[in-house]
């Protein structure tokens, strides 16, 4: 991995902490969370909050993710928005974080000035035991405060500033009063500056996870399924009609279809689908060269297809058949059919740009089409790990070659490219919440207008 590493395409864009004060921070919310602590005096942290080190250190990679299914977070900046995260278990979780992150950001930068926030994404599901547990999970709340409790302590005292509000009595209530005004010392003028942090549930209907050996669930769309990447009789029964693998490539191709969630790449608008397609075919062609121990002289256009020249007959199916694809679409002739059990056949597609889980059908189609390596690395960075460490040395020195040199350089334009836009789609959110009585009422007057 050191190839992926000194490219920045592994453990990229991670918050480094290195001050003390940042540190002890981190340990009272850690402390909190798991008990635990961390005696480094440099790491560095994902969204969530997760280190790698710290995790080597502590001889546990889920210490904030206990069973894998409550996302534990510490926050110690709002610029972890950026960051990736690791080692998730749900596709849902990274997209869920930022968009807390967003939705509470000057809070979040004003609470983090002198504390860690820390906190839980919430399922209601506390373990995953069996593989129909999972469909118990419906929706996920974020809940999250400092280590002094300072969020605690505003709803509380708005609470109490409701009480005397309305209470007839309320200014001949000495303990409540006493009891607003030791909380307010903790708190600070919360009507001028509200502290309070949001606490939305987001639903989660149609989602990855990597329990089970990795399980797509679909269950907002017409036609509702399971697809398992292992064997599917191993997991049982589950609560949902159909269930696939990835050995189904009918039954996945006809839940695409009946579903409208995929498009032909060549047919798509907007995109030079003839060019995605030749790339395609280089990264296959690359694939059969070093499984075959044939040498791969450069990486220009001209050496690949000099090395497509030298394989002749060793030419994999997937390279012919994309070939005749690319060959329609710049002169024309027959449509060359492909039919879904074809090896080649989910190369050819990706996800409809409008629809709302488009990641999540580009992360299933990459498992379908592994060769791929760029929609895979983009999609599915897990699965990408788990390949590059069984690829030839001369494989993982081009890939990692032509990640940094041709993706790398311009992600946002290579995303736009391939799929229609950079940015994830919107993570489902509930209702907001009516507005909390702290923000609308002053602790001693009337409604402000």
């Amino acid at each position: 991995m050191i190839r992926l590493i000194k490219r920045g395409l592994m453990f990229g864009n991670l918050i480094r902490v290195d001050s003390p004060a940042l540190i002890e921070r981190y340990n009272r919310a850690l402390h909190s969370l798991t008990g635990k602590r961390t005696q480094l005096d440099e790491f560095h942290i994902d969204i969530s909050g997760y280190s790698y080190e710290v995790g080597e250190e502590l001889g546990d990679h889920l210490y904030l993710n206990p069973n894998g299914v409550n996302r534990l977070f510490i926050i110690l900046t709002t610029e972890q928005k950026k960051a990736p995260l690791l080692n998730a278990k749900f596709s849902t979780s990274r997209g869920i974080l930022r968009k807390f992150i967003e939705e509470n950001e000057t809070r979040l930068f004003a609470l983090t000035a002198n504390d860690a926030v820390s906190g839980e994404l919430d399922n209601s599901v506390f373990e995953a035991s069996s593989p129909a547990r999972l469909f118990d999970i419906r929706k996920i709340t974020v809940n999250a405060d400092t280590t002094q409790s300072h969020v605690a302590n505003a709803r509380a005292l708005a609470a109490k500033i409701e009480r005397f509000q309305s209470a007839p009595d309320g200014w001949y209530d000495d303990v409540l009063i006493a009891e607003m005004i030791e909380l307010a010392k903790q708190t600070g003028d919360v009507t001028r500056q509200p502290i309070d942090l949001d606490r939305p549930t987001y639903a989660q209907e149609n989602f990855w996870t990597a329990h089970f050996g990795g399980i797509y669930v679909f269950r907002d769309v017409a036609e509702p399924a399971a697809i398992c990447v292992g064997d599917k009789d191993a997991l049982g029964e589950l609560p949902i009609e159909t269930v696939l693998d990835l050995s189904d490539r009918n039954g996945i191709a006809a839940f695409f279809e009946l579903n409208n969630l995929v498009e032909p790449i060549i047919k798509a608008r907007g995109v030079d689908g003839a060019a995605i397609l030749r790339q395609k075919m280089d990264f296959i062609l690359v694939d059969a060269a070093t499984t075959a121990g044939v040498d791969i002289d450069g990486m220009d256009h001209r050496a690949l297809h000099r090395l497509a020249q030298r394989m002749g007959s060793a030419l994999p199916e997937e390279f012919l058949k994309l070939n005749q694809m690319v060959r329609w679409a710049l002169n024309g002739g027959p449509w060359p059919k492909i039919a879904s059990d074809d090896a080649t056949y989910f190369y050819t597609l990706r996800a409809r740009p409008d629809h709302p889980d488009r990641d999540l059908i580009n992360m299933l189609l990459s498992e379908l089409s592994p060769l791929d390596i760029r929609q895979l690395f983009i999609c599915h960075k897990q699965a990408f790990y788990a390949a590059y460490a069984d690829w030839p040395e001369s494989k993982k020195e081009y890939v990692a070659e032509f990640l940094a040199r041709d993706y790398a350089a311009n992600k946002a334009g290579a995303r736009e490219a391939l799929f229609g836009g950079e940015e994830p789609a919107p993570v489902p959110v509930s209702p907001a919440p009516k507005q909390d009585i702290i923000d609308i009422v002053g602790p001693w007057g009337a409604l402000r207008r």
